[in-house]
């Protein structure tokens, strides 16, 4: 097992227990301990779990977002896969919103250099990107700008939204269940997603399989809310058929 598939099955472990131990690591996949806590180690710094005493505990359980730029380290080859995959959903000129956040930021670098698009953003860097490009109209939503993932929010970001009218919005989450549909940590963020989706004529949703099974305090929109879910082949076809069935199609890529 490679060190990538590796740390996603511990990833993937942790998140379903809340809390494992480098002993039971080691044994059950099948190297030593050192291995596991180097692995520990890697995924700590990206943020996506926190060192214990002899094991690690999901950030979940500690009700910490992680930094976007931690975010953007983790599920890399999965984000790049379904940011591809989520050009299909794109119209044929027109307009749309993209959300910010790690896996949408990989959508902005694979956008068409050929097709004219308007495109509304939440998040400076992104609108900072998608300037340069000469086919691309951009409106970028004022408000507080969160530093943990520069994203804008607040009275400004939502205004213009309830004006706006866009063909598709693209927007990302921290947490996906069958039961609490789509989650975030924070409740301004969650508000502007909101709008977003009730702007948007269609709505598809990009995160990575290790989001689904996650709930987070806000809530902004329940799966039948949103148009489309593309994922990676990390989630299981009958997790997959679980969520389908509350009415989004779900795209494994």
């Amino acid at each position: 097992m490679y060190a990538a598939e590796r740390q996603r099955e511990i990833l993937h472990r942790t998140r379903q227990a809340g809390r494992v131990d480098v002993v039971s690591l080691a044994e059950d996949i099948g190297v030593t301990m050192e291995t596991i806590r180097r692995d520990l180690t890697v995924l700590e710094r990206a943020g996506a779990l926190r060192r214990v005493y002899g094991g690690a505990i999901a950030v979940e359980r500690l009700s910490v977002e992680p930094a976007l730029a931690a975010r953007d380290e983790v599920m890399t080859t999965e984000k790049e896969r379904i940011a591809k995959a989520a050009l299909a959903e794109l119209p044929a000129g027109g307009s749309i919103i993209i959300d910010a956040g790690s896996t949408t930021r990989r959508l902005v670098q694979v956008l068409p250099v050929d097709l004219e698009l308007t495109v509304v953003v939440n998040s400076p860097p992104l609108a900072t990107v998608l300037a340069t490009r000469s086919n691309v109209n951009v409106i970028m939503l004022g408000g507080r700008v969160r530093g943990r993932t520069l994203a804008t929010v607040g009275d400004w970001a939502m205004r213009p939204l309830g004006r706006l009218r866009v063909d598709v919005a693209f927007i990302g989450t921290n947490g996906c269940s069958a039961e609490a549909g789509l989650t975030t940590p924070d409740p301004a963020e969650a508000a502007v997603k909101e709008a977003m989706i009730k702007a948007a004529g269609r709505s598809v949703v990009l995160l990575d399989h290790t989001k689904i099974g996650n709930d987070y305090v806000a809530r902004f929109a329940a799966l039948a809310d949103v148009s489309v879910l593309i994922t990676d082949t990390g989630l299981a076809a009958e997790l997959a058929a679980e969520l389908a069935a509350e009415g989004p199609e779900v795209i494994r890529v």
